[in-house]
């Protein structure tokens, strides 16, 4: 969950650096001539914020994505859950049969116990690479639904950046006049239950 977050965050601090850079630019302090189309309007340099931190809480489509993987990641525990006590429950039998068993029997008890560990081992393996893949997949998504939407929100709205803000991440000042954090959530969820 927090890779978007540290994604975003470390957008918001290169795009920070060039605004700094083109505020301090002593060759041009006028407002910018922005061109849109057919018309040419005068308008200063804006810049928008949304808190990562609220999205995460409010977004409902960022909420159901998250239920999804935690309900994969449960799933994933509970085969490992079950396949562990099968193991261990073989390793019980042949542990109780020891006493009697001959050197051979013993020997195949041992290759047994060996396959067992790294059949556990290959398939914690496969289902951890499955959760991280599902995660990743999970996460382009909701982070491609912000960026479109962003997109269709900034088309009336003139920012020229709009940055994603993660409390403790990145040091900069915030004018809260400039927070779109709700206008953000608010149609995201539109969108998203629009297409429910």
């Amino acid at each position: 969950m927090k890779n978007i977050s540290t994604y975003l965050s470390l957008l918001s601090l290169a795009l920070i650096g060039v605004l700094f850079y083109l505020h301090f630019n002593t060759t041009e302090k006028k407002s910018h001539e922005v061109v849109r189309g057919d018309q040419k309007e005068n308008a200063s340099f804006k810049i928008a914020y949304f808190d990562i931190d609220s999205l995460q809480a409010k977004y409902d489509y960022f909420k159901d994505v998250s239920d999804k993987v935690k309900s994969k990641e449960s799933s994933m525990t509970s085969q490992l859950n079950s396949l562990q006590q099968k193991y261990q429950k073989r390793m019980k039998e042949l542990q109780d049969k020891a006493p009697t068993m001959t050197q051979s029997e013993g020997e195949a008890a041992q290759r047994e116990y060996v396959q067992m560990q790294q059949k556990y081992q290959e398939n914690q393996m496969s289902l951890e690479q499955d959760l991280k893949k599902h995660q990743i997949d999970m996460m382009t998504d909701v982070r491609n639904k912000i960026e479109d939407y962003l997109k269709k929100y900034n088309k009336d709205k003139g920012y020229a950046f709009i940055l994603s803000y993660e409390p403790g991440f990145m040091l900069y000042y915030r004018d809260s006049l400039y927070d779109i954090t709700s206008d953000v959530i608010n149609g995201l969820n539109a969108e998203y239950k629009a297409k429910k």
